[in-house]
């Protein structure tokens, strides 16, 4: 199936490895021009390099970082007609031990960083009547995972936000839609420290997530085919939300 993705112009936010890797790489494999962002520049510029994609270093937990990505890599390519934000997910803990300091940070990581990016490369993807935003969360923002409080509210929170922006641009050719991934093999996956086992024993399919499964959904979501998909939130995780 052509994808309609030969030439595209894409931002993959959070891009250096994991599922932000995974899903720049499926861009880059079905034709599109893409520019990815990590913080650390050694390593994004080896996953561009590896990848075929540029790199640019940005660290989104900084204010204002998203704004100037943005804008840098509308310089790089022409233009963005693809977005995808994806950020790391913030420390564990529960309620009463998360300080002011870490929901702070985590508002700018997971909603700021997120929300300015969009701002800022809507207008031109409004003015072309063509463009695709994706939304990297997690299965926590329908489903809250023990110990994960600030993933679970600030993600949930975004849903919100993408479906009320999603209505806003339809007609003008934009879709925003959000991807929900489940339990996946990744680095983040480690740093949660749960035992495999009792991951896996929650999912139906009986097994963990690759990221490359990711990926796919992602590109076909940012392309010409699914120009009437919008305001949804796709999970990918293997049947472990229960919600219809």
């Amino acid at each position: 199936m052509d994808l309609g993705l030969t030439k595209k112009r894409a931002l993959v936010c959070g891009a250096s490895a994991g599922l932000g890797k995974a899903i720049a790489e499926a861009l880059v494999h079905e034709g599109a021009d893409v520019v990815i962002c990590a913080r650390d520049e050694q390593r994004v510029q080896a996953t561009a390099k590896a990848i075929g994609a540029y790199g640019i270093a940005c660290d989104l937990n900084a204010p204002g970082a998203a704004v100037k990505l943005v804008d840098a890599a509308t310089k790089k390519l022409g233009g963005i007609d693809i977005l995808v934000t994806n950020t790391g997910g913030p420390p564990k803990g529960l309620f009463q031990e998360i300080t002011s300091a870490a929901w702070q940070t985590g508002f700018q990581a997971l909603w700021l960083a997120t929300t300015e990016a969009i701002s800022a490369a809507l207008p031109a993807m409004r003015a072309q009547k063509w463009g695709r935003i994706l939304l990297v969360t997690s299965v926590a923002a329908k489903e809250p995972m023990p110990g994960l409080t600030v993933s679970n509210g600030l993600r949930a929170g975004l849903l919100g936000m993408a479906k009320s922006l999603s209505i806003e641009v339809a007609a003008d050719g934009v879709t925003v839609n959000a991807l929900l991934p489940g339990y996946t093999r990744t680095e983040r996956l480690k740093e949660l420290k749960t035992p495999e086992d009792a991951m896996i024993a929650q999912i139906p399919a009986r097994r963990l997530g690759d990221a490359e499964e990711l990926g796919a959904l992602a590109a076909f979501l940012a392309s010409a085919r699914a120009a009437y998909v919008t305001g949804q939130a796709i999970a990918c995780d293997g049947g472990y939300l229960h919600g219809l």
